[in-house]
């Protein structure tokens, strides 16, 4: 379900309007670790380049709006020195590209990365109390639209999913590889009900009917989840600082 005939394009044509300047292309997010949904799921790209001047991007904006015609996001564009700095203010997203990335083109700049647990966790605790607060809105705004709620939480799941088993991740613990199993197991040591989380999994994934749910209802056991999980993790993640009572 990967569409690797048009990465396989979308490659050809950068390494045809960047030349040189082109130093790698990597392949992140679900579609590289083998949880992708088509309906659901990005295809997440980074294009590295040696320098992202003005000129720079104009001659590969061809090829990106080309990508994007597709209905794909557009890529990722770093220049190589700065990973390191972009990888301490967004040390989850780099983290998950560390563990789970293919390289489609050039040098793999992710192997020797260096994520800063520390910041790491800040982050961590930022993105929880901001997604959740955010879930609160839009499940406001949504109320009384059915559709409109199961695209929110359909749309939230996968996101609150990666943040949980960051919270793993932050702990020490032992991290499963799906987003399933890791919920699952941040459920165990907190003492919450996983159930929504799931089900919207299996609605993802083709093996449940949404018709057959109430959407109210899951929407109220996720925030109970979502609620619940954010002050457990925050707890938690503020025990491991140094100075912490």
């Amino acid at each position: 379900m990967v569409p690797e005939k048009q990465m396989a394009e979308f490659v050809d044509r950068m390494r045809q309007a960047a030349g040189d300047n082109l130093q790698s292309v990597i392949l992140y997010g679900s579609a590289a670790d083998g949880e992708f949904h088509p309906k659901f799921s990005n295809v997440n790209l980074l294009c590295v380049l040696r320098e992202v001047s003005f000129n720079a991007l104009q001659a590969v904006a061809p090829t990106v709006k080309w990508w994007t015609g597709h209905k794909y996001h557009a890529p990722l564009l770093l220049a190589r020195e700065e990973l390191e700095r972009a990888a301490a203010v967004f040390s989850i997203e780099f983290l998950d590209m560390q563990q789970q990335h293919r390289v489609l083109h050039g040098e793999d700049v992710l192997q020797g990365l260096t994520i800063s647990m520390r910041l790491h966790r800040a982050q961590l605790k930022y993105e929880l109390r901001e997604k959740t607060i955010l879930l609160r809105q839009r499940l406001l705004l949504a109320s009384g639209n059915k559709n409109r709620l199961w695209e929110l939480l359909l749309g939230s799941v996968s996101t609150f999913a990666t943040l949980l088993r960051h919270a793993l991740i932050a702990m020490g613990d032992s991290v499963p590889k799906s987003k399933r199993d890791g919920i699952q197991v941040l459920a165990s040591l907190v003492d919450l009900d996983p159930s929504a989380f799931l089900q919207l999994l299996d609605i993802r994934e083709g093996k449940v009917n949404r018709k057959q749910l109430d959407v109210s209802d899951v929407a109220r056991r996720c925030l109970a989840a979502i609620q619940q999980a954010t002050a457990a993790v925050d707890k938690m993640l503020d025990s491991l600082e140094p100075g912490s009572e």
